[in-house]
C-alpha cells in the first residue's frame, strides 16, 4: 500500500498536465447549445424539465391550476405562479401528514405503503405491512464485520453504496426482474436502510474518530423513525418529539417526483433491464451529490461560516454577509445562497412550509431557539437579496435542505448522516419509480447528443 501511495504522489504532477488536455479536448462552446437548441440539464430556457416520461407516483405543482389539471395562464401568456404543491398518489402531502399526526401514529410506513401500492392502507393492511417490514429488518449473518466493517468509507452515502452493492451477492435470485421478486428486493432494502446507514455511521466514527463501537439492533415493535434514533444514541433513548419530528422528515423526503435526479437515475438504470441492488447503488451515488440530496450539509455549513463572519445578529449584518455570498465573497466563492431557491417550485416549498411547523417546537424542547431565530431571519431576508442582485424568472423560496440540517442537526444526527437518512426515506420512491418503470415495459432510455467535433484525418505515429 505504501508503494502505491508512493507511485500516487510521483504520478500526479504528470496526471494534472493530462487533466488540462483532457479538460481542454471536451470544452464545448456554449453558443452551440443555443445553435441546436439543446435542453441544458434537461430543462428549456425557464427551467422547466423537458418531458422525458410519465409517472402516477407523485406529483409537483408549483402554478395555478384550472379545474381540469391544465395552468392557468396570464396575459403575457406565462404561467403564473403559486404555492407549492406536492401530492403522493393524488392526495395533498399537507393532508397525510395532518392525518397521521391528528390520529398520532407514525407517518412513514403508511406513506411506503400508499407510495408502493397506490391506496392508503386500512388499519389491519397497515399492521401486516408493517410486519412484512419488520421481519425483513435484519441483515445476512456477519454483514456487519465481513462488509460494513472492511475499509469503512470516509463518506457514508459510498459505504451505503457499497452495501447494497454487497447485497446482490447474498440475494438466491438477484438478476430475477418480474414484479414479486423486485418488489420482495425493495421491501427488503427499504427496512434495511436504517440499520445499513446508522452502522455505517458507527464503525465511521469507530475508525475515523476512535470512539466505542455501539451496534443496536433495531427493536420490533418500534417505528423506522424510532430505531433510527434508538441505534444511533448509545443508550438508545429519544423523546416523544425527536422521533415524530425525524419521521415527518422520512415522509417528506420519500418521494418527489420522476424528474429529480436520483429518481431519473432509477428510471434510466431499470430501462436498461438491470438488478435491483445496481439501480439503488447508481441513485445512492446521484443522491450522494452536493446539487441534490448533499446540499442541506451546505446550508449547515453556510450558517456556521455566518456565524463567524458576522459581528451581531442585526438584519444589516445578514444582508451584508448575503450580498456578499452573491457577490461570490463569502463562504465558498460560488455565489449561492444555499436552501435557497428550488428548480420546481415558484413561490414556496410545502415540505418546508410543513417543516418550519415543527422545528420551532424541537427548538424550544433543545433550548435552541436562538439557532431557529437566527434561520427564519435568513429565510425572510435571502429572497429580497437575490431579487436585488439576480434578474429572477420565478420566485425564491426557502426549500427543504434549508431546515433539514437544523432539525438533523437538533436531533443529534451528524452531518455525515444527513445524505444517508434521506437515502433511508427516498429509497421508497425510489422503489415505486422502479416497479413503474418495469410494469409499463419502456424502451431503454437513450437521449441523443450532437457530436459538434470536425472531422479529422488518422495521423501516423512517426508524423505526430
Amino acid at each position: 500500500m505504501a508503494q502505491f501511495e508512493t507511485f500516487v504522489t510521483e504520478i500526479m504532477p504528470k496526471i494534472r498536465k493530462l487533466s488540462m488536455l483532457a479538460g481542454e479536448s471536451t470544452l464545448i462552446d456554449d453558443t452551440f447549445y443555443q445553435m441546436y437548441d439543446v435542453k441544458r440539464g434537461l430543462r428549456d430556457i425557464n427551467g422547466t424539465g423537458v418531458l422525458a416520461g410519465l409517472t402516477d407516483i407523485s406529483d409537483i405543482v408549483a402554478f395555478e391550476e384550472n379545474p381540469d389539471g391544465t395552468f392557468k395562464h396570464a396575459d403575457d401568456g406565462k404561467r403564473i405562479p403559486a404555492e407549492g404543491r406536492l401530492r403522493y398518489r393524488g392526495i395533498e402531502i399537507e393532508d397525510i401528514v395532518n392525518g397521521f399526526i391528528s390520529e398520532g401514529r407514525f407517518g412513514f410506513e403508511e406513506v411506503t405503503y400508499l407510495l408502493l401500492f397506490g391506496v392508503l392502507p386500512s388499519a389491519k393492511e397497515l399492521a401486516a405491512f408493517k410486519e412484512i417490514l419488520q421481519g425483513f429488518r435484519m441483515l445476512p449473518v456477519s454483514f456487519v464485520r465481513d462488509v460494513i466493517m472492511k475499509a469503512p468509507s470516509i463518506d457514508m452515502m459510498n459505504g451505503l453504496a457499497r452495501s447494497v452493492l454487497y447485497l446482490y451477492s447474498y440475494d438466491d435470485n438477484p438478476d430475477d426482474i418480474s414484479l414479486p421478486n423486485v418488489l420482495r428486493q425493495c421491501l427488503q432494502l427499504i427496512a434495511q436502510f436504517p440499520m445499513l446507514s446508522v452502522y455505517s455511521y458507527q464503525v465511521h466514527k469507530y475508525y475515523h474518530d476512535l470512539n466505542s463501537l455501539i451496534i443496536h439492533k433495531p427493536a420490533h415493535d418500534l417505528s423506522t423513525a424510532e430505531n433510527i434514533l434508538m441505534m444511533m444514541r448509545d443508550d438508545g433513548k429519544y423523546s416523544e418529539i425527536e422521533a415524530r419530528v425525524l419521521d415527518l422528515m422520512l415522509v417528506l423526503h420519500a418521494e418527489h417526483g420522476g424528474g429529480n435526479n436520483s429518481t431519473f437515475a432509477t428510471h434510466v438504470l431499470s430501462s436498461s433491464g438491470t438488478d435491483t441492488y445496481s439501480v439503488m447503488a447508481a441513485s445512492l451515488g446521484s443522491l450522494k451529490g452536493p446539487r441534490h440530496g448533499g446540499a442541506n450539509i451546505k446550508v449547515t455549513r453556510m450558517m456556521e461560516d455566518m456565524k463567524l463572519h458576522i459581528k451581531d445578529r442585526s438584519d444589516a449584518s445578514i444582508r451584508k454577509y448575503l450580498s456578499d455570498i452573491l457577490d461570490k465573497k463569502a463562504f465558498d466563492k460560488l455565489g449561492l445562497i444555499y436552501g435557497m431557491g428550488h428548480a420546481v417550485y415558484t413561490v414556496s416549498d410545502p415540505r418546508a412550509l410543513l417543516v418550519r411547523k415543527y422545528v420551532e417546537k424541537l427548538a424550544t424542547e433543545k433550548h435552541m431557539e436562538s439557532e431557529y431565530e437566527l434561520y427564519s431571519r435568513v429565510e425572510k431576508l435571502a429572497p429580497e437579496i437575490i431579487a436585488e442582485k439576480r434578474s429572477i424568472y420565478k420566485g425564491v423560496s426557502a426549500n427543504i435542505d434549508f431546515y433539514s440540517g437544523l432539525v438533523y442537526t437538533m436531533l443529534g444526527i451528524p452531518p455525515e448522516m444527513f445524505t444517508p437518512a434521506f437515502a433511508t426515506a427516498r429509497i421508497v420512491g425510489w422503489s415505486a419509480h422502479r416497479i413503474e418503470e418495469l410494469v409499463n415495459k419502456g424502451k431503454i432510455i437513450r437521449p441523443n447528443y450532437k457530436c459538434v467535433s470536425q472531422k479529422v484525418k488518422y495521423v501516423p505515429i512517426n508524423k505526430r
